[in-house]
């Protein structure tokens, strides 16, 4: 879908770096929330929409991202680097706006959102919202494709939301990279206090998670659109089945971008891995 240069390239490098920041601000999409003209919808699919129980968590979790997301920038020291992670900033922002656009189309009432500060490392919180995203990426992939293919949401509606899908890849896609351009970058002696970070945020995504899932109606966690999405629209749909639409649509979006460019892996490998694991499980209770 979009042009490929030629010419391998080293991760760390200045090479590196300018591509997968202009494969960002090259691929922006100018689309404007406030002139998407919402489709009419029937009864029965406007029910179906408002008592989805993940609109305040949605426009919440755009919010902090935005802000996680622009505080990083405000320090980012290249120029390059931070245009790059400006515009990230913005997508979020404009994330947020086509939700709260779509809850005031639809009629759907909000909580009062909270105040969104960022206390502490803004890398932390750029990082936080980062990896976040890598999981829920993944599984919104998925979800959107099966909702399509469900007739779920009318045709209308689900192409109103491809450009904040396609937006979400392109974020994925850029933050992996910065976070194997800047390991490379640093010494040994920050290399290793990084990698602890890392791991840091791992602990604290999970941690969340595992909140999220014994309390999903809570709108006060935050990053949790997909669990709740998940139950929301997929419960009809078996997991096994899930999670194979969800790698192919992985692999489908990914696909689109320079191969140069590193990808996600560590929540498609998990996900196979337990794919894996459900067709042997499969295979021995048919024996």
């Amino acid at each position: 879908m979009f042009p490929e240069s030629t010419g391998p390239i080293r991760f760390g490098s200045e090479a590196h770096k300018t591509l997968f920041c202009r494969t960002l601000l090259n691929t922006f999409n100018p689309y404007k929330p406030a002139v998407i003209d919402w489709p009419k919808l029937d009864t029965k699919t406007l029910d179906r929409l408002v008592s989805l129980p993940i609109w305040d968590i949605a426009v919440q979790t755009e919010g902090r991202a935005r802000l996680n997301v622009a505080s990083y920038a405000a320090i980012a020291p290249d120029p390059l680097l931070r245009k790059a992670i400006e515009l990230n900033a913005f997508e979020e922002g404009r994330q947020k706006n086509v939700l709260s656009n779509l809850v005031a189309a639809y009629g759907i009432e909000l909580a009062p959102e909270p105040e969104y500060v960022v206390r502490g490392d803004p890398e932390w919180a750029f990082m936080v919202t980062g990896y976040s995203e890598c999981i829920d990426s993944f599984f919104a992939f998925g979800l959107f494709e099966s909702a399509k293919r469900s007739g779920f949401f009318p045709p209308e509606l689900v192409d109103t939301f491809e450009p904040v899908i396609q937006e979400e890849g392109r974020h994925i896609l850029f933050f992996v990279n910065w976070v194997a351009w800047y390991r490379r970058t640093m010494p040994f002696w920050r290399r290793l206090f990084f990698e602890l970070k890392v791991w840091a945020v791992w602990i604290f995504l999970i941690w969340e998670r595992i909140g999220i899932a014994r309390n999903v109606g809570s709108a006060a966690q935050d990053n949790n659109f997909t669990v709740t999405g998940a139950k929301a629209v997929g419960n009809d749909i078996d997991v096994a089945e899930l999670i194979d639409i969800c790698l192919t649509e992985n692999e489908r979006r990914m696909g689109l971008y320079d191969r140069r460019l590193l990808r996600p892996r560590l929540v498609p490998a998990l996900a196979g891995l337990a794919r894996r694991f459900m067709r042997s499980a499969r295979k021995s209770h048919s024996a």
